[in-house]
Parts: C-alpha cells; sequence; structure tokens
C-alpha cells in the first residue's frame, strides 16, 4: 500500500514538473465596477483545480498553458465571472456586484459544499484570513466571537484546553464538545481531564487534541450549528459540527513563508493586588497567640546566645501577623539554613521587596512556516511545515509543535479523481501549569495561602545557591520540613512534568464522475495518535518523592461510500442528493502507573526505581464500531424553494446487541421570498424552517462489567468487579431539535442579517447515578433525565462605508440560550458533576438552568430581603457575624451566561487593512475560590481598607477599628454591632457564606487587532523572486474592558468540560503583542 502511494505521488510531482514547460505567466488585477480593488478574490483556471487568491490590492500572479484560457473568478458578494486571457499576458477583470447569498457556498455534512442560498438551516462560514489574524497557537481559540451561538472558553495555561460548546449544553454528564470534521474526515478532540478536577484539585491541563490541528493549512470553517445541519453524522451529530476546510494547491509553483514573533505581557488587573502592612500568621487576640511577648511571633533561640529569638511563624500560610516596623529584627526561614547569607542573622520585619509577580515572566512564542503548492490541469498537490515554540510564563515552562501537511489531488482519467491529505503533528511539553486546588499549581498559595514577608528573588536565590528545596514554609525551628509549600523554584526546575504527542490524520479519496449529474466517492480516513506524560517528585520534596507515566494510544477509522447526484430534472426544478454508507472503527487504549514508596536513586525517574513493588496499573482497553447508512435529498423549485429530506441509521456496538440500531431524521424547508417580492431595497430574503432528531452514542463499557484489577493480597493477584454498574439495555442519547430563520441582504448588500430562533430538547441522559453499596457497586449506568435549550441568534453585516480603495465593514454576532433541566431520575433534585473545596458542588438541578452551583447561603430577612446578622449569644455564629444557611445545597449560582456576542470592525484602504474585535460575555457566575480563601488569609488589600470611621479595619475595635456587617438583626432593625477583624474570623470563609464569593463571569475584551500592509505591486514586481509580501502587527487578549472578578480573568476555568464556573489558583492572562511577515513566491 505505501509502495502504491509513494508511485502515485512521485507520478504527480513528475506530471506537475513536464506541464511547467507549456505554461506562461499571466497578471492580474481583479476589481469593482468603480476601480476599487477586490481582495482575496478565488481565481481559478476552468475546468481544473488549479488557481490562485488576489492579494489586498486585487493583484494576481497565475500560470496557465494553452492559447485561449478561460479564469473563473469569485468572490463574496460579488457574481462569478468567466474571462477568456487570450494572448494578453497582463489584464484587469471587473466583477460585478450580487447578492453574496445567492453565490456563497458552505462545506456541510460529510465535506459536501452546497450553495448557502439552497440550505434550510443555519450555517456559518469564518475564511482563513479572519481566523488566523493574530495567530493564535491554538486554532479553536480563533473562533471567539465570530460565530453566532458558538461559546469558548478558553484557559490561560500554556497549551491549555478550550471548551466550545454550540447552543447550550445537552448532555449531563457526556461531552458537551463540537465535532470537529476535517475535509470531510471525524478527528478526535477528546480533552485527557484529570479525576482530580471533579474535585477542583485539577492536575495538569494537557489541552485538547484540536491544538493539533494547523492554523496554516486552514483554509475556511464551517459551523453546522443545529440538529438538521448535522443530522448525517446521525449518533455524534448532538453536539454540532465544526468542518475545517484545508488548502489546496494552486496553479503554477507558489512558495509562502511566513515567520512571526509575539510577546506576552501580564494583565495586571488579573493578578492580586497585596497589602503590604501585616506579615505572617493567624493573629487573634483570644482565638489564636504565639509564644512571644507579643502574642505575634514563635519565640526560640535561632542564633544560638542563649536566648529566645522573635521568629516568623513559618508553617502559617497567612498574612494575619504582626504589623510591619522596619525597625524590628526578626529571624526567618534563611536563619536556619547554614548556606544562606542570612544565616543565624535576624532580618528587618517589613514586606517582601519582590511579590509573586516577581515568579512570572514576559511570554514568547515563535511561529514559523513555509508551505509549497502547485498545479496545472491535471492535478494539484500541497505541502508545508510549521513551527511554533512556545516559552510559559513561569520558569521552566516550554511547548515545541511541529506541524507537516501534504495533500494533492490528481485527474487519472477524464471521470476519476484521485486525491489524498496527510496531516503530522508532534507536541514536545515541558513543565506544564497545575491548575486548581493542586500544589503543583503556585497560584494556591499565591492567591490564597501566602506570607507577605516573604521575596520571592529570596526564594529564586534559595534554590539556585545549591539546588535544593529550601521552602518559606518549614514545620518548626527545629523541623525544616515543608509544611505545605516547595520552594517554587525548586517545584518548577524538579518537579515538572513532561508529555508528548505523535499524530497522524489524513484521507484518500476517489471520485468517479460516472455521467455530467451522478458521481461516486469512495474514502478511506485514518486518525491516530499516541501519547505520553510523565510526572515525578523529586527527593526533598515534602511529599514522598515518586514518578508516575501515562502512555495512551487512540485509532479511528472511517470508510466511506456515496453515490452523488446533482441534476436538473427540468427548467424549474432540481435534484441535490447523496446514498451512502460509513462504517466507523475506533479503538482507545491506556496504562498510567506509579512508583510505590519512593524512589531508591535520586533524579532516577523509572518504574523501576520504587522503593516498594508497583500497585497495580490502571489500564483501560476499548473497542467500538458504528455502522451507518445515511442518505439526502434537496428539491429546488426555481431556484426559489428547497426541500430537503436527510436520515441516517447508526448500528452501534456500544448499544445493546438486539437494539443497538436507531434512525436520525431531519427536514428542512427554504423558501427564498426575493424571487417573489422586487422591491430595490431587497436584494436578497429567505425564510427557512427545519426539524431533525440526532444523538450521542453510549460510551465504550458501557452495557457489560469488565474486571478490575486492585493490588494483591500478598503475591496473589486479585480481580474485583468495577465500582460502576454497566447496564446492557442502555440507549443514546437523542436530542429533537426545532429551528425556523431569516436571512436578509438589504439596501445593495450594505446591511446583511441572519436571524434565528432554535428549541432542542435532549432525553434519555445517560447518567452515571450512585447505588447502594449493598450491591458491590457505587454507581450505575441508566438512562433518566431531560434538558431543554432554547435560544435565539443574529448574524448582522454592515458596510457603512464602500468606495474606491477604501471600505469598512462591520460584523457582529449575539446570541442568547436559555436551558432549562426538565427532569431528573425519580429520587434525585441534584446531579452532582463536582464536590469542590469549601463545601461548593456543580451539577445540575431540576427546573434550573444548566449548571447549578450550591453552598451555602446568607439568611435573608423575610420583609426586606436583607441579610440577617446573629445579635443572640450561643449560637453557630458568633453576635455580629452573619448568619449563614445549616447546609451547602443552595443555589447560590449558575455558569450559564445570559448571552454571549462579538462585534469585528475591519478597515480597508488600499494595500492597508485594519481589524479589530470586541467579544462579549453577559451574565454567568463563578465561585472563586481565590476570594474565599485569600480574603481570609489576609493577603489582599482589602484586608486592610479603611472602615466607616476611617480605620484600618484591622484594628481594635476599642480603638475604632472592626467592621459592621451590613444587614439586619432578627428583630429586622439595622445591625450596628461592630466586630473585629482577625486571622480566625471576620473575612473570607471565616466570615462569609459561599454566596459571598460568587461572581458576575461576564466581560467585555478587546480580544483581536490586526494591521496589515501589503505592499504595492509596482514594489514587489521589482523585486522580481516575490509575488507579495505582507507585514502584519498584531495583538491578542489585549484589554480586558468590563470585569467583575476581582483579580481574575472571568473566563478562567480548572479546564474544558462540564465543570465550569468554578476559580482556583488562575492564572493571570497576558496581553499578547507580534509580527508577523508573508513572503509569497
Amino acid at each position: 500500500m505505501k509502495k502504491r502511494a509513494l508511485l502515485f505521488f512521485t507520478m504527480l510531482m513528475v506530471s506537475v514538473t513536464l506541464t511547467y514547460a507549456q505554461q506562461r505567466q499571466i497578471t492580474g488585477k481583479v476589481t469593482g465596477a468603480d476601480g476599487s480593488p477586490i481582495p482575496f478574490a478565488t481565481v481559478q483556471i476552468k475546468g481544473t483545480t488549479s488557481g490562485t487568491t488576489s492579494d489586498q490590492q486585487g493583484n494576481f500572479k497565475l500560470a496557465v498553458t494553452g492559447a485561449n484560457p478561460v479564469l473563473v473568478i469569485r468572490s463574496v458578494g460579488y457574481a462569478t465571472t468567466d474571462y477568456t486571457v487570450g494572448a494578453s499576458s497582463a489584464f484587469t477583470v471587473q466583477l460585478k456586484e450580487e447578492d453574496k447569498n445567492l453565490q456563497e457556498v458552505v462545506v456541510t455534512a460529510l465535506g459536501i459544499t452546497r450553495k448557502k442560498n439552497e440550505l434550510a438551516y443555519s450555517a456559518q462560514t469564518v475564511q482563513a484570513e479572519e481566523l488566523n489574524r493574530t495567530r493564535d497557537p491554538n486554532v479553536v481559540n480563533s473562533l471567539s466571537g465570530k460565530v453566532s451561538g458558538l461559546e469558548v472558553r478558553r484557559n490561560s495555561t500554556m497549551g491549555g484546553s478550550t471548551n466550545i460548546v454550540l447552543r447550550g449544553n445537552k448532555s449531563f454528564q457526556n461531552s458537551n464538545q463540537a465535532l470537529f470534521v476535517i475535509d470531510g474526515v471525524p478527528v478526535d478532540n477528546s480533552v485527557a481531564n484529570t479525576p482530580d478536577q471533579t474535585t477542583g484539585r485539577g492536575g495538569f491541563d494537557y489541552g485538547n487534541a484540536a491544538s493539533d490541528i494547523n492554523a496554516d493549512d486552514v483554509a475556511s470553517v464551517s459551523v453546522l450549528k443545529g440538529a438538521a445541519a448535522a443530522a448525517l453524522y446521525g449518533s455524534r451529530a448532538a453536539n454540532g459540527v465544526i468542518m475545517i476546510t484545508t488548502k489546496k494547491g494552486r496553479s503554477g509553483m507558489n512558495v509562502t513563508v511566513n515567520t512571526g514573533l509575539t510577546v506576552g505581557t501580564m494583565d495586571k488587573s488579573t493578578f492580586p493586588k497585596y497589602q503590604k502592612q501585616y506579615g505572617a500568621g493567624y493573629y487573634d487576640v483570644e482565638d489564636n497567640t504565639y509564644q512571644s511577648p507579643d502574642g505575634h511571633f514563635w519565640y526560640a533561640d535561632i542564633d544560638g546566645d542563649g536566648t529566645r529569638d522573635l521568629t516568623v511563624p513559618m508553617k502559617e500560610d497567612a498574612s494575619f501577623g504582626a504589623k510591619f516596623d522596619p525597625n524590628l529584627m526578626v529571624f526567618n526561614y534563611q536563619s536556619l539554613d547554614p548556606r544562606s547569607p542570612y544565616y543565624k542573622k535576624a532580618r528587618p520585619w517589613v514586606a517582601g521587596e519582590h511579590d509573586p509577580s516577581y515568579f512570572y515572566k514576559n511570554t514568547l512564542t515563535t511561529n514559523n512556516s513555509v508551505a509549497v503548492d502547485g498545479g496545472n490541469d491535471k492535478g494539484n498537490f500541497k505541502l508545508g511545515y510549521t513551527k511554533t515554540v512556545e516559552n510559559g510564563m513561569i520558569p521552566n515552562a516550554r511547548l515545541v509543535k511541529d506541524m507537516l501537511n501534504f495533500g494533492a489531488s490528481y485527474k487519472l482519467t477524464d471521470r476519476l479523481t484521485a486525491s489524498a491529505n496527510v496531516n503530522m503533528s508532534k507536541i514536545d511539553g515541558k513543565g506544564r501549569y497545575g491548575t486548581g486546588y493542586d500544589e503543583y499549581n503556585v497560584n494556591q498559595a499565591f492567591r490564597q495561602w501566602w506570607q507577605m514577608n516573604i521575596d520571592m528573588k529570596d526564594q529564586k536565590d534559595d534554590y539556585f545557591r545549591d539546588k535544593l528545596n529550601k521552602s518559606w514554609n518549614l514545620t518548626s525551628p527545629t523541623n525544616p520540613i515543608p509544611t505545605y509549600t516547595d520552594n517554587f523554584y525548586f517545584m518548577r526546575y524538579e518537579n515538572f512534568e513532561q508529555d508528548g504527542r505523535i499524530r497522524y490524520f489524513g484521507n484518500v479519496t476517489l471520485n468517479y464522475q460516472i455521467n455530467s449529474w451522478l458521481s461516486v466517492l469512495g474514502r478511506t480516513s485514518m486518525d491516530t495518535y499516541n501519547q505520553w506524560q510523565e510526572e515525578r517528585n523529586a527527593v526533598g520534596s515534602k511529599n514522598p518523592s515518586s514518578y508516575s507515566r501515562y502512555d495512551g494510544s487512540f485509532i479511528e477509522n472511517n470508510y466511506d461510500l456515496m453515490l452523488n447526484i446533482d441534476k436538473q430534472l427540468s427548467t424549474d426544478f432540481k435534484l441535490t442528493g447523496l446514498v451512502g454508507g460509513n462504517i466507523r472503527r475506533t479503538h482507545a487504549k491506556y496504562l498510567r502507573a506509579s512508583t510505590n514508596g519512593g524512589l531508591v536513586v535520586p533524579h532516577l525517574y523509572s518504574l523501576s526505581n520504587s522503593v516498594n513493588p508497583m500497585l497495580a496499573p490502571e489500564e483501560a482497553d476499548s473497542l467500538m464500531q458504528v455502522n451507518g447508512l445515511f442518505a439526502s435529498a434537496t428539491i429546488g423549485y426555481k431556484n426559489m424553494l428547497f426541500l430537503d429530506l436527510a436520515g441516517r441509521r447508526d448500528e452501534s456496538s456500544t448499544l445493546p446487541a438486539n437494539n443497538n440500531s436507531y434512525y436520525y431524521p431531519a427536514a428542512s424547508l427554504g423558501f427564498t421570498f426575493s424571487e417573489v417580492v422586487k422591491a430595490k431595497w431587497l436584494n436578497y430574503g429567505k425564510a427557512r424552517i427545519n426539524y431533525a432528531e440526532v444523538g450521542n452514542s453510549a460510551p465504550a463499557q458501557a452495557l457489560y462489567d469488565p474486571y478490575d484489577k486492585p493490588s494483591g493480597f500478598g503475591s496473589t493477584p486479585i480481580f474485583s468487579v468495577p465500582a460502576i454498574k454497566r447496564n446492557p439495555d442502555l440507549k443514546p442519547e437523542r436530542t429533537k431539535s426545532f429551528e425556523t430563520g431569516v436571512e436578509l441582504a438589504l439596501f445593495d448588500n450594505i446591511l446583511t442579517l441572519d436571524l434565528t430562533y432554535y428549541a432542542s430538547k435532549s432525553v434519555d441522559q445517560i447518567l452515571r447515578l450512585p447505588i447502594s453499596r449493598a450491591t458491590g457497586y457505587d454507581q450505575m449506568f441508566i438512562n433518566a433525565g431531560t434538558i431543554r435549550n432554547r435560544g435565539v441568534e443574529v448574524s448582522l453585516g454592515v458596510t457603512p462605508v464602500r468606495i474606491k480603495n477604501f471600505s469598512w465593514t462591520v460584523n457582529a454576532n449575539w446570541s442568547m440560550n436559555r436551558s432549562k433541566v426538565l427532569d431528573l431520575p425519580e429520587g434525585l433534585d441534584f446531579i452532582q458533576l463536582g464536590a469542590l473545596q469549601s463545601n461548593v458542588t456543580i451539577g445540575h438541578a431540576a427546573g434550573q438552568a444548566y449548571g447549578v452551583i450550591r453552598g451555602k447561603d446568607f439568611i435573608y430577612d423575610k420583609a426586606t430581603g436583607q441579610r440577617v446578622v446573629e445579635d443572640q449569644e450561643g449560637q453557630a455564629v458568633l453576635p455580629g457575624y452573619y448568619k449563614t444557611t445549616t447546609t451547602a445545597n443552595e443555589v447560590i449560582g449558575n455558569y450559564t451566561p445570559k448571552w454571549i456576542g462579538g462585534v469585528t470592525n475591519t478597515v480597508r484602504y488600499k494595500g492597508v487593512a485594519l481589524s479589530f474585535l470586541i467579544d462579549i460575555k453577559k451574565g454567568g457566575d463563578t465561585y472563586s475560590l481565590d476570594q474565599a480563601y485569600g480574603q481570609s488569609t489576609g493577603i489582599y488589600e482589602e484586608s486592610v481598607r479603611l472602615n466607616d470611621q476611617g480605620k484600618n479595619i484591622r484594628d481594635d475595635v476599642a480603638q475604632g477599628g472592626g467592621i459592621i456587617f451590613e444587614g439586619v438583626t432578627s428583630d429586622g432593625k439595622p445591625n450596628t454591632q461592630r466586630v473585629r477583624v482577625s486571622g480566625t474570623r471576620g473575612l473570607g470563609v471565616n466570615g462569609y457564606p459561599n454566596k459571598e464569593f460568587i461572581y458576575d463571569a461576564g466581560y467585555v475584551k478587546l480580544r483581536e487587532v490586526n494591521l496589515t500592509y501589503s505592499l504595492p505591486g509596482s514594489l514587489v514586481n521589482n523585486l522580481k523572486v516575490f509575488k507579495g509580501i505582507d507585514l502584519s502587527l498584531l495583538g491578542r487578549n489585549l484589554w480586558i474592558i468590563h470585569k467583575n472578578v476581582p483579580y481574575a480573568d472571568p473566563e478562567e476555568n480548572l479546564a474544558a468540560g462540564n465543570i465550569q464556573g468554578y476559580q482556583s489558583g488562575v492564572y493571570p492572562t497576558y496581553r499578547n503583542f507580534g509580527f508577523n511577515v508573508r513572503f509569497r513566491f
């Protein structure tokens, strides 16, 4: 097989090379009727797949053969034009404006290209120019704000995962991520989340598999939002489809080189503002004092002179200690280190000169690519390579991506065309960031548990002096073991993780044109990757030394056979359709193992270096096959009325053998009323309506119990039943969806509008629910539960100015989704997804929107609605402090946003183009554990604010300090009791319930800015070797214009997945500034 493929590609290259001798070079310019240039117009040699695109000034170069070649020239908003070249080698082609909806094409399900005006469902396309303006290393992030109904949640971790959801979440516990399809072939986009992320402890975020997609190779992205658009994918279609079309070879020989660099700097609004007045301790005059005479310090003989010294309470991870005084000399952790220059020396009691922001550094990302493509009337090819190197915001963090892609198409005969695409990506990561409430996450300390007397430069010097674990957080003067936290530099340089992934995906296709209206297509595709992850804990760490390794592999093969019909039945009627079948086979497996009891030899990270015999490894191996039959037919009447019927029948191996076949139908009707209603102001108008049913199949190994293998009993191996009881009667989740909408183009295409309303109901949820342990199991798979989504989407395009050499366009997207959990299994009112710190849980509650946050709430006065303050002795809280609910089962928030939107402005003047994107999210809640703990430990500047009498709230109440909690007492009268603020009461979790730390996660962001200058054709032509040069300045995440979450980016979460609306140890957002130069040869 490999030899045949090599022979095919060799013949193709030889054919292309021989043909060049017969070619001649032509140059042209594409303009509108007013003479203004049309950038990025498609110029194709008729009857071939060869072509090119015009540059920013409308210029193009192309190699053609024959005496009178015909060019087909297309651009959105203009009529397609055939132009006969003749003997001329330089010419100008004027395009006539026409409604873009009649010409625009969309890549639909299974990779079939259709005219947009024939579609009766919502689909939105993002072109490469819009997608890759800021050269984000993760192409998924670049969709944010550019598609209505598409919610993108990203994280600031290096190579971190992105959550991408269309039209709301439809599954309680299974994936809600959209299906990714590249050139008609589904690819895996799973997220390697850790079990700890369900408890908020995070672990490492290894990102989505979609990050393997090379943005430089993407020509366009079509988003199929609803069930009708995605119905041909059947049991994979419930969450919508992201259709990616890659670039194809153009006529002649073309070389494109991109070189770019991006520098990231911290957005200080997303990092804490610390108080600089108090140091280490949890001091409270009544509840918590230390040994020194004033009760603020430890009291121990540190310098060996026989007298006790004031010593920092190093064990404590808070800053409610003594007030700083530069005249007061104290001993700290460095005083105990014989290698430190401060050994047995006291130092002034002052705030650290270098706070935790010193630990962060500017990021640097380089992105370089080269692409070669060519073609003639027989075929074309493309070959590209991209290398991205990302240096992270914290020490010893680096991510390297190498991506190689090759594609070719060749006419074997006048009727038979062969094509192939192969993509390879190699990712090497080192020092990914820990997330959540995890000891590998430095922000757990920096945002929650910290001593303001610590100087980060001291921590750096302490580590690099001898590369040992010199922590600030020692247990006692006589016990140098860290209590909670290792030295942060030791953690990053000794306890780092490493990972890698090698991935291949692609397809081989044969298309045979039986006659003018009938063709048959056969396609085989593969998506496969192997990945590994290593995590280590060095000897000398707080925790015992260890080493763990994860090895996983995934392969999916798809085999498609389709008969395509495109026939003009009569003058008035046209039939477009297909019928075919698909076989999908998936095989995934992994093995995770770790040492036990520590490492025998320090710094030797190997499973065989375990002190004790290794525990039984965690291992899984799953196989899955789905056989599908599908068909669709579209009847068009006078290019005005379109009826589309589609259906798919899937037979899945993950469902019971006697009931494993399900049918997914779709019906759509579109009416182009502008063909009937003739008005000068109406260029185009279409109404559409559709209904469809799609599915979300059961996961592998959900039917029958596999065996678990726990650790053996001595030398005797043990096998047991799993913790989760399987269910042999499972059905797939099913989503029933209705959609209607209207598309308009008005006032000579100055205004375009796409308005959609949809409603969907997802039933037969596949759930893992707790059951009685008397059964021998903890949980069981069942089908139960219903969720409803209703929403409105608006896509608006406006061209306020369009004159010669100048244009200004505005594209806006807005969407609102309202979800509601209609019912849960009998006896349940809540399904838990995650049990997080401080008694917060995230899940689903009957009658509520998707994504409920539960915890403790205030007690509210029934008459006034104000918070109630305790005024009685002997109660759960002291008098003067807030009363709270006794349980943590109150609904205190919901992470689903009220609406999302984005506005892109693009201004063009001759060869200059400026564009910027404003990205908006309204509403949706997040719980901040950082605020809950950070306020209670006294590290934030709010903990030293002035009260209503102008006094520091930490001052004694007798001296006018303390605070009065706003609210009423049990008799409904305003609270007037002043209470103290200390290390054990008053702020954070020591004075407030969880509800206090629920924040509106909405935002307004300047997401993208791009300024590109294309050198004039006259200048480029003088340089001989170049066809074009584009110089770009770019920016990403430049400004959070509005937010409500203190010291953090509202977008930050643990990782992709269904557990959202929770912040713990979040990383700051970085503003990215860069440039890119593109050379075209």
